[in-house]
């Protein structure tokens, strides 16, 4: 049985490459493809992981985000992570913490925390601090209530 060696064809060019105007589409196509390809490497917007706005500016001028993704459940204690961004960058630019809420008592501790250089998480890392707080109680009408809220799902 005879067989046949077929060209293979990377991009799919639906002109042929021997006349001019061939080779000007298929060449149009291969960039157009390569372009879109290289779009999102080129985009210079920083990612935020899941940060998802929770309170605007307290009075120690931080805005607060939590990560629904870091929300783990066991009873009525649930652990998340969530992220304090100063609106001035005296010192630091953020916090990075995980805190454990009790939502039937309304108190939450301390689980782990870094200070960071940059706005919403970014930079190098200035501190950490991995050591178990203790509880303490949520304080009303304040950004921690609003956290012990998201974390808990109250409305």
């Amino acid at each position: 049985m005879p067989s046949t060696i077929h060209p293979i064809r990377r991009f799919p060019a639906q002109c042929s490459v021997t006349d001019p105007a061939g080779r000007f589409l298929n060449l149009l196509y291969c960039f157009g493809f390569w372009f879109l390809v290289t779009l999102p490497a080129l985009s210079n917007e920083p990612a935020y992981a899941g940060w998802v706005f929770v309170s605007a500016e307290d009075e120690a001028g931080m805005t607060m985000y939590a990560d629904p993704d870091t929300i783990r459940r066991n009873g009525n204690l649930v652990k998340m992570w969530h992220l304090s961004d100063r609106t001035t960058t005296e010192g630091y630019g953020s916090i990075k913490t995980q805190r454990e809420y009790d939502c039937a008592t309304a108190r939450h501790r301390l689980l782990a925390a870094s200070i960071l250089s940059e706005h919403m998480g970014l930079g190098t890392i200035l501190s950490d601090n991995v050591k178990e707080g203790q509880w303490i109680p949520v304080e009303p009408e304040s950004s921690g209530q609003a956290l012990w809220k998201f974390a808990c799902g109250k409305k």
